[in-house]
């Protein structure tokens, strides 16, 4: 895989990775991880709460009341 930053980019990584004494692919491979584990907790929560919201719709109109 290549991965292709642009200039602002490739300094902001690299900086970042000089402040933190590490490489920039230590960096940017921490930062899809975050990424795609935080994409599965939305993903997680968006399924329960599409399954369990229309079950308390009732109760939950009421509290808004």
């Amino acid at each position: 895989m290549t991965l292709r930053l642009t200039d602002e980019e490739t300094a902001a990584l690299r900086a970042r990775a000089e402040r933190e004494g590490r490489s920039m692919q230590e960096v940017a491979r921490e930062a899809v991880r975050e990424y795609v584990a935080s994409a599965d907790r939305a993903e997680l929560l968006k399924r329960v709460l599409d399954s369990e919201l229309p079950r308390y719709a009732d109760a939950l109109e009421r509290l808004g009341q």
